[in-house]
């Protein structure tokens, strides 16, 4: 099974998936003080910079590697139509990167979407110099399905499917601490979003999550008619707020050895 590439999301990511200023301020003051003085941070799925970005402009050297041309594009395009920083068309799982090229490794959403993912963190480890760091947010590896989508996955017979690649955070701890890194879980971010039902059954519809783009259409199509009709008996309106609370984790990895300039205490 190969990696899943989002050519086709790219007109619609940053509408479905943009976070609010406050969460992102979050990230960034609990994210880039992490990242400076280390050198250039690659990230890996970067897409269309939607944490990249904001650390470019927060004063992290950034570089990046994506599987979609079209999501670079956007990356691009969101820039003013200049590349701001370094990015290229590859695989995580083969890096076309040198050893000890880059100071810092960054994954957000990513893992779970790639089925050799132990791969990827090998090549984050070739890429990134001693006593650089690795962060990791694992995603939706950390959140519980809402009401719709729980019912949604009940009447299209999935068991949480959308899990290509990296399914438990253990699995994570696991491969890195046999290569000698050091787990830290940075402070928890709490994320509060409210959609009216109706727009999330929607998105559904319409194909906007990865984690269902493998599936027949008409098997989409007929268990969200089936959920719009449970949802009707359940809230007595698709207007009702759907609201999800959510938790953003982000997963430090020192790693072993000494970063050339930089004096680093956990």
């Amino acid at each position: 099974m190969d990696s899943v590439s989002f050519d086709r999301a790219a007109e619609f990511y940053d509408r479905t998936r943009a976070l609010d200023p406050q969460t992102m301020e979050a990230i960034l003051t609990l994210v880039a003080p992490e990242l400076r003085g280390r050198g250039r941070c690659l990230e890996i799925g970067i897409g269309t910079g939607r944490i990249a970005l904001p650390l470019h402009e927060a004063g992290v050297p950034t570089a990046g590697v994506d599987l979609s041309r079209p999501m670079l594009d956007k990356l691009v395009a969101k820039a003013g139509g200049r590349m701001p920083f370094p990015v290229a068309v590859g695989d995580a799982t083969v890096l076309p990167f040198a050893d000890a090229s880059f100071g810092a490794g960054l994954g957000c959403h990513i893992l779970h979407l790639i089925p050799r993912w132990e791969a990827a963190v090998d090549e984050l480890l070739r890429v990134v110099r001693p006593g650089g760091i690795l962060l990791l947010d694992i995603g939706g590896l950390n959140w519980e399905p809402d009401e719709v989508e729980t019912r949604f996955s009940q009447e299209a017979g999935l068991d949480r499917p959308r899990y290509v690649g990296l399914e438990s955070p253990q699995a994570l701890d696991d491969k890195l601490a046999a290569a000698g890194a050091k787990a830290r879980r940075l402070p928890p971010i709490p994320r509060r979003s409210s959609r009216p039902v109706r727009e999330r059954l929607e998105s559904i519809e319409q194909n906007l999550y990865s984690w269902t783009w493998g599936m027949p259409d008409e098997v989409r199509l007929r268990a969200v008619d089936a959920v719009r009709t449970w949802a009707l008996e359940r809230f007595g309106s698709l207007e009702v707020p759907l609201t999800r609370e959510t938790t953003i984790v982000w997963r430090a990895y020192d790693l072993p050895g000494v970063s050339p300039g930089r004096t680093y205490q956990p």
